[in-house]
């Protein structure tokens, strides 16, 4: 008889102690979904951004990942924000590997939007990013275009406006997009820091009636010029009178085809090549050789590294370059010294410590040659 009433109890306290298991188990898992979805829920929240076409946009309050439209957005974006970018607009040069971050090189190539034309929305629909950002003109098509870029890769797009003067706006409103103010703070200090810079010396020389005449001249016979009130010519209008004056000026960062004999009209007194183009031949082109700026050897190449100081393409790098073509033009009228703004430059925007060695370097064609 008391084996038959041990049994029961025995069965009904092991029932009991699964009850209670179950209980535990199950409040256990209740806890854990709540931490998730709080986490999911802090992850997904939502500001409103005013882009520059005026347009109240909904973005991540969290934005970590992002894809620029093109190279020109890239260059401001790797300045304020370069741990967020998922893809890189072109393959980098030798020259951009050795002052930009290594994991760069592991990013997928996305093309662009603008430029060649090229951008790859399946690879961005396959990224998932949480943005696709253009810096840069404000062209007519802009809203239209970002409409497409959306409706082709399901992720939002905005503009933000880049021009020569108001890059310091550009950069705090990166600031205020990224939640990066302070980082946008200093970026956008050296921008107008430098704009003032360079405009006082120009108004110096202008004063004086001391104004250069200069063409800018790209390709690799040097027969394109940056036309006067082109988007790529900005820096050049506003330190220089830009000779190139012509009915259509191009979008494109190759500027105008023309010819010798049209260079030879114009006749600057001083000519500026851009990287990789007619700089080490021009000297022994006989042709050339009846240009002032050649005969006189006031011509000179733009340092480049990780990209060209004038552009190619027209972003941060241009801050930079008008602090150089400045200096280069007006020596006597530019109130500092530009390498050491170089250094910050490279240390703000590349995040890059630049050496003595590799200023000397950047600068032998122009300002080194001037020495």
């Amino acid at each position: 008889m008391k084996e038959k009433r041990i049994i029961p109890r025995i069965t009904s306290i092991i029932l009991m102690l699964c009850l209670l298991f179950g209980m535990l188990v199950g409040c256990g898992s209740t806890k854990a979904e709540t931490t998730v979805s709080d986490t999911t829920k802090d992850a997904g929240k939502m500001k409103t951004f005013t882009d520059s076409l005026g347009r109240e946009v909904e973005v991540p309050e969290n934005l970590t990942s992002v894809v620029a439209s093109g190279s020109t957005a890239f260059i401001y974006l790797y300045a304020i924000a370069p741990e967020s970018i998922m893809a890189v607009n072109t393959e980098l040069t030798d020259a951009a590997n050795e002052y930009l971050q290594e994991e760069l090189d592991e990013l997928p190539v996305i093309g662009s939007f603008f430029g060649n034309h090229d951008l790859n929305y399946e690879e961005i629909a396959s990224l998932g990013p949480q943005l696709v950002i253009d810096i840069g003109e404000n062209k007519p098509s802009m809203e239209s275009d970002l409409e497409d870029i959306t409706n082709k890769t399901g992720v939002t797009a905005i503009h933000i406006d880049a021009y020569y003067d108001n890059m310091d706006e550009t950069f705090e409103m990166l600031g205020e997009l990224f939640g990066k103010e302070e980082e946008a703070d200093a970026l956008a200090k050296f921008c107008s820091n430098s704009l003032k810079l360079s405009q006082d010396a120009v108004d110096t020389a202008q004063q004086k009636n001391e104004k250069k005449s200069v063409l800018y001249c790209t390709q690799e016979d040097g027969l394109n010029v940056l036309a006067k009130d082109s988007y790529h010519s900005e820096v050049i209008d506003m330190l220089a009178d830009n000779l190139a004056v012509v009915t259509n000026p191009s979008s494109k960062g190759t500027g105008n085809q023309e010819d010798i004999e049209q260079l030879l009209n114009w006749d600057p007194q001083v000519i500026i090549f851009s990287p990789d183009s007619y700089y080490d031949y021009a000297w022994e082109d006989e042709s050339w050789q009846e240009l002032t700026a050649i005969k006189n050897g006031t011509y000179y190449e733009t340092p480049s590294g990780p990209y060209g100081w004038m552009g190619s393409p027209p972003a941060s790098n241009r801050v930079i370059g008008m602090l150089w073509m400045a200096d280069l033009l007006y020596p006597e009228y530019t109130d500092f010294d530009l390498q050491d703004m170089t250094i910050e430059y490279y240390k703000l925007f590349y995040h890059y410590d630049l050496s003595d060695e590799e200023y000397e370097s950047l600068v032998a064609n122009s300002i080194g040659k001037r020495s």
